[in-house]
C-alpha cells in the first residue's frame, strides 16, 4: 500500500513535534536522575528550565501553560514527599530530617508536566488508560532511577504498591489539569475573523 507524504510526517500535536518532546524529555529525565544519584539537583533544574523556556516559547498562551506546569509539579512533588516521609522512598544524599522529597524530584515533575499537552495528549478522555499506564510506568520509572542509584525502596513491596496506586491516580489527574489549563492549543478563531 503506497503511503502519502502526509502519512510519513512525524507525529505532531497542534504543530508540536511529539517525538522530539519525548526524546528531549527522556534525556532530561536521565540528567535529572543522574544528578539526583549524586545529590546534585542542578542538572535536573537546568534541563527543566531549558525545556520550560523552549516549551513556553511555543505556547499559544504561555502563562496558562506555565500555571499547568507549576500545578502538576507541585502535585507530584507533594506526593513523592509523602512517600519520602513514610520512609518508603529513600534518596541517597538527601539530608536526614529534610522535609519532603529532594529538589531534583520537583525538577523531574516539571520535566514530566512540560510534556503533558504534547506527548500525553492522547490520554485525554481516557482516564482508565491513563490510570493503567500510570500504575505500570510510574513504578518502572522509579525502578530505573533505583538502578542508577538515585532512590531505594524500604520495604520494596510496599513502596512499589504505593507508587502504582499513586501513579494510577496522578497520571489521569495530571492529564486533566493539563487539559483544562492547555496553553499549547491555539486560541479558537472568533466569528468573522480573517484566516
Amino acid at each position: 500500500m503506497p503511503t502519502s507524504a502526509a502519512s510519513r510526517k512525524p507525529a505532531r500535536h497542534g504543530g508540536h513535534p511529539v517525538a522530539l518532546y519525548w526524546v528531549v524529555g527522556q534525556a532530561a529525565w536521565l540528567a535529572a536522575v543522574h544528578g539526583g544519584a549524586h545529590a546534585d539537583p542542578v542538572p535536573g533544574w537546568l534541563c527543566a528550565a531549558g525545556m520550560a523556556s523552549w516549551h513556553l516559547s511555543r505556547a499559544a498562551r504561555p502563562s496558562v501553560e506555565a500555571s499547568s506546569i507549576l500545578a502538576v509539579t507541585l502535585l507530584g512533588w507533594c506526593w513523592d514527599s509523602v512517600l519520602a516521609e513514610t520512609g518508603w522512598l529513600v534518596y541517597p544524599g538527601h539530608p536526614a530530617g529534610a522535609l519532603g522529597a529532594p529538589a531534583w524530584i520537583a525538577a523531574l515533575w516539571a520535566i514530566f508536566a512540560i510534556q503533558l499537552n504534547v506527548v500525553f495528549v492522547r490520554l485525554r478522555g481516557r482516564p482508565w488508560l491513563a490510570a493503567m499506564l500510570g500504575a505500570l510506568a510510574g513504578p518502572l520509572s522509579f525502578r530505573a532511577g533505583a538502578a542508577l542509584g538515585a532512590v531505594s525502596f524500604a520495604p520494596p513491596a510496599a513502596a512499589f504498591a504505593a507508587l502504582a496506586a499513586g501513579w494510577a491516580v496522578l497520571l489521569p489527574a495530571a492529564v486533566q489539569v493539563a487539559r483544562y489549563r492547555d496553553g499549547m492549543a491555539p486560541l479558537p478563531r472568533q466569528a468573522g475573523e480573517e484566516q
